[in-house]
């Protein structure tokens, strides 16, 4: 038992804890915080509090639990709300109301829910490391997969059927240790795999302008900066909501409050459109805002990507988005700061990088532990929040280093209404060869080569662009002019998509590659048009046909296919 010598904000020390190690979880004072250790100096060990230390005193004890933070795994965390240490807050809020009382505690699986049990091995049976021993149907939709615990194998001596509580034994092995289906895993360290896999599988967004232009892989990893007001929680939730992962994890890391207060309100009445159920049958959400204790933030994150993990051992897709790291940052920059530590660029603590790159790292598509024939990934968004929009700040420049996918947020896009305002410029994917083969094979032979001159076509674009600004319109050609206005087609009716309309929300590729044909069809038709002299600028682009190129993105998917194959024609039939 150790005493309280100095406190600072979430950070405390104490002194008398020799035995202790890094990472213990311990329960400081007399109300019992709870509280991790962050380092050690001979018998004094420096704190970090998950929660408000108003009141604590000099002289409190400190009691080490002797364990890790860790969370709880089972059935039961689809439709869950946490706080950033897996305090359910429906469960909290029964207890204390509409805050968060200092010192309270509770389990994050209900103990005393009974869960339907079908087993998938039987007596004798030899299992190991992620072994299913069986399902517990935990929704309507969800079939949550009971896992054998990493570092856990032998022989059944019995497994049971029937209702038990996450806590009651299903089984046994020979040796008599009790199979139950709850798991603890410290947040901090990875659950390990058999083995990662190259990501050549698209993670699909149902967003043209990053399906097409910016893919993501499945098991790859994304970052979405941008400045205040520019739409990063707007398309992470977009991500959430049409992503075709199976399992969303949604970690609301130092937001407003009133953004988490829209995200817990809108996700529990919306419709998977995959399967036509309520989306958080699938959904875990985190919620740790902005005016929540600074170290519980840092540990959001790591709680977040531990229960991914989770149901990526079971063999599931799975999409994780992190609201913001930037918060997250700023939590580890306040806490290194009151233990007086050597800051480094802008005050952030000199392991920033490392800290950031051990957690996107955990992202991937795997070989399950139990072998090859389960194949499970995770897929990491994080949102940037960059002061002022600067992209060369510590953070984003720490994370551009590590993910793949580079969706770069435009303030002057958000301000024209342009949503979601991805700047294509500054944008970049470094999976988009590694996918090639998917799309050629999934959606179309020519798809890759279709992007290569769209890319093509909004550089040339950007470029005239400048021109324009200088000298007027007046002085470029037609077939300079026809690529401007092709361009601004493509940006208005292909890039520019609305998240909140039923038709337009979600885009599959196939729509997305219908559309996209079509719009460079015509445009290649009306350059040779236009080098033969047969029609002018102003001909082409009054044209009935360009008008219906605009309602494109609002035909239904079921009646796309049809439609395509009209307007093809139409344009071919126009220019003769």
């Amino acid at each position: 038992m150790g005493e309280i010598i100095k406190i600072s904000g979430p950070a405390v020390i104490a002194r008398g804890m020799t035995g202790s190690r890094m990472y213990d979880i311990v329960k400081v004072g007399k109300e019992g915080l709870v509280g991790e250790i962050i380092r050690l100096d001979q018998d004094t060990a420096f704190l970090q509090v998950y929660e408000d230390t108003s009141g604590l005193f000099i002289g409190e004890p400190v009691e080490n639990t002797g364990a890790p933070l860790m969370v709880e795994l089972g059935p039961g965390l689809l439709s869950s709300i946490y706080d950033g240490i897996q305090r359910p807050l429906h469960v909290i809020r029964e207890k204390s109301g509409d805050f968060v009382s200092r010192g309270i505690s509770a389990n994050a699986l209900p103990r005393d829910k009974k869960w339907a049990f079908q087993p998938m091995v039987k007596k004798g049976d030899r299992v190991g490391p992620g072994d299913v021993l069986g399902v517990v149907p935990e929704n309507p939709s969800f079939q949550h997969k009971i896992l054998v615990p990493p570092g856990i194998e032998g022989t059944i001596s019995e497994i049971k059927a029937g209702a038990f509580t996450v806590e009651e034994p299903i089984g046994y092995l020979e040796n008599g240790e009790p199979i139950t289906m709850l798991q603890r895993w410290p947040v901090r360290v990875p659950r390990p795999y058999k083995r990662k896999l190259d990501p050549e599988e698209v993670f699909i967004t149902g967003q043209r302008v990053l399906d097409t232009l910016f893919p993501v892989a499945m098991g790859g990893t994304a970052a979405i900066p941008g400045p205040f007001g520019s739409g990063k929680t707007v398309v992470q939730q977009t991500l959430a909501k049409f992503g075709n992962a199976q399992v969303i994890v949604y970690i609301g890391c130092g937001e407003r409050g009133n953004e988490m207060t829209e995200v817990l309100v809108e996700f529990p009445e919306l419709t998977d459109p995959y399967s036509g159920r309520p989306l958080m049958e699938r959904t875990v959400l985190i919620a740790n805002t902005s005016n929540m204790p600074v170290a519980a933030r840092e540990a959001s994150i790591y709680t977040g990507i531990t229960i991914a993990e989770y149901f990526r051992d079971q063999g599931f897709s799975v999409a994780l988005m992190a609201d913001s790291t930037s918060r997250w940052a700023e939590a580890l920059r306040e806490i290194s700061s009151r233990l007086e530590e050597m800051p480094g660029e802008e005050g952030y603590p000199t392991y920033l990088s490392s800290r950031l790159a051990a957690f996107y790292e955990r992202a991937g598509r795997v070989f399950c532990l139990a072998g090859e024939d389960r194949l499970g990934s995770v897929t990491v968004i994080g949102a940037v929040s960059p002061p002022g929009g600067d992209f060369s700040e510590p953070v984003t420049q720490a994370t551009l280093r590590i993910v793949g996918t580079f969706w770069a947020l435009d303030a002057n896009l958000a301000n024209r209404r342009h949503f979601p305002a991805i700047n294509w410029g500054r944008s970049y994917s470094l999976y988009s060869e590694q996918v090639e083969d998917w799309y050629r094979k999934k959606v179309a032979p020519d798809f890759v080569e279709l992007r290569k001159r769209t890319m093509s076509l909004l550089q040339e674009e950007a470029a005239l662009q400048e021109v324009v600004q200088l000298v007027g319109p007046d002085a470029l050609q037609d077939n300079e002019r026809l690529i401007i206005e092709v361009g601004r087609m493509v940006r208005e009716d292909f890039l520019q998509q609305n998240a909140f309309s039923k038709v337009d929300g979600f885009c599959p590729p196939d729509k997305q590659y219908g559309i996209l044909r079509i719009i460079l069809h015509f445009f290649e038709l009306a350059s040779q048009s236009l080098k033969r002299g047969k029609f002018s600028i102003e001909e082409i682009m009054n044209m009935p046909e360009v008008e219906e190129i605009h309602r494109l993105k609002e035909v239904e998917i079921s009646k796309f296919p049809q439609h395509q194959t009209e307007i093809l024609e139409k344009i071919s039939r126009a220019f003769g």
